[in-house]
């Protein structure tokens, strides 16, 4: 079975390829009576679009968002809301049928599972899906407007100074090789309460919503692995009359619901496996071959991102809310 949906309450199931017609999601749960307008969801994805710099993907595509259900006369009416995008600048020829598989893409994965591969641009397991996530996203967080929700790059290619970012990018552009992210994504106004515990805990919600987006191979909540390396009395986060807080090592969760603090995660993004430099990999046959990517890619994957990053944190946020909401009522 491939899943292809996320969410209890407010549930998104996102459809389509890289190199398909289209790409499309349908967001299910939506609560009625939302304003809604496609320039509302629009001005997220023109911060995860393609073709807008020399640091990202120079396909040319607008991404322009058509709400095809589940809303009427500018609001929810509690049904399904569809949603498409048309892919305008696919370029198939980049990727011949019988390429070696490319090491660190699906390729190879693809094949064991299904005995079968899209090989343009990945296909299904390519990031243009993540616009789908974008858009349920942006309306994911007219449920929680009481929740800002920022993300921002923090390293690129272990480097911290941002300063010195666009000399690496420059140089790993111009050497066929890429370059890997840290992003860290805040939510703040989450009110104490949200999340559940055991098996739908929030912090496992979100670290399974992080790790789902392509070119994620690392996510943690809060000081997350740095709280290994400290002492108890080192990593409590005090409290006082308030109740305040005078740290924040949780992230934001304790036992797998908020606690009313800003809520950090952090994912660690692989540097872009679509590079020019040849790399031994084999093909369909089993034959060793040279495998190099001549297609239009980004040198560093992770800075597009950001904005998807937030979407699954508004799309986990506003999901524990309507749980919260279903079980709780107005007990708050």
């Amino acid at each position: 079975m491939s899943v292809n949906a996320t969410g209890h309450v407010l549930r998104l199931t996102t459809w389509g390829e890289s190199h398909g017609p289209a790409i499309g999601c349908v967001l299910d749960g939506c609560p009625p009576g939302l304003a809604l307008a496609e320039p509302d969801i629009q001005r997220f994805l023109d911060l995860r679009r393609p073709g807008t710099g020399r640091n990202v993907s120079p396909r040319q595509e607008p991404d322009e968002v058509r709400i095809l259900s589940g809303v009427y006369q500018g609001r929810t009416t509690g049904t399904a809301i569809g949603m498409l995008i048309e892919n305008v600048d696919a370029r198939s020829k980049d990727y011949p049928v019988d390429a070696a598989y490319r090491p660190g893409h699906a390729d190879y994965s693809y094949d064991a599972k299904y005995g079968f591969r899209d090989p343009r641009g990945g296909g299904r397991s390519s990031a243009r899906e993540t616009a789908m996530r974008v858009a349920g996203g942006a309306i994911a967080r007219l449920v929680i407007p009481e929740v800002t929700i920022e993300a921002r790059v923090i390293e690129i290619g272990g480097e911290p100074d941002a300063a010195r970012w666009e000399a690496m990018l420059d140089q790993a552009r111009t050497d066929g090789d890429s370059l890997g992210a840290v992003v860290e994504c805040v939510a703040t106004g989450v009110p104490a309460g949200w999340g559940a515990p055991v098996y739908a805990k929030l912090d496992a919600e979100l670290a399974a919503a992080m790790m789902g987006i392509p070119a994620v191979k690392g996510v943690e909540i809060g000081d997350g692995f740095a709280a290994a390396r400290l002492k108890g009395s080192e990593n409590a986060d005090p409290m006082r009359a308030g109740p305040r807080f005078d740290a924040n090592h949780a992230g934001g969760i304790a036992g797998g619901i908020s606690t009313g603090q800003p809520i950090v995660v952090r994912a660690a993004f692989k540097p872009t496996s679509s590079i020019r430099i040849e790399v031994p990999s084999i093909n369909a046959a089993g034959e060793e071959r040279m495998a190099a990517t001549r297609g239009r890619h980004d040198p560093c994957v992770g800075i597009r991102g950001a904005p998807v990053m937030e979407a699954m944190m508004a799309l986990v946020l506003a999901d524990h809310k309507l749980l919260d909401r279903a079980q709780n009522g107005d007990r708050r």
